[in-house]
């Protein structure tokens, strides 16, 4: 193994190990949003609360630039982790879970 090749793997190494990270993350952000879900199904609460989702993404959005990370693109990935906690709400308010 060359040089390059060591330092190429220790660089997919530190990738995944963030990937799985990220994975973990994401397995306990589900969980919460889980039991959100349950919380507004009992009270009749909307799947969705766009006040907060605007909230969330400017929050994002300014941690986003901080990190010297695209914000348009903590937006999207935002937007999408979004899209699919309100189909898991609609779906626990349906009873379907």
């Amino acid at each position: 193994m060359t040089i390059t090749d060591l330092e190429l793997q220790r660089w997919r190494d530190s990738i995944d190990n963030i990937d799985a990270a990220l994975i973990h993350m994401l397995a306990e952000r589900f969980k919460c949003t889980q039991a959100v879900g349950r919380l507004k199904a009992e009270h009749h609460l909307p799947p969705a609360d766009p006040a907060r989702e605007a909230e969330q993404i400017a929050r994002l959005r300014a941690l986003a630039k901080e990190s010297k990370l695209d914000p348009d693109f903590a937006e999207k990935f935002l937007n999408f982790i979004v899209k699919e906690v309100i189909h898991h709400h609609q779906a626990i308010a349906q009873g379907k879970v």
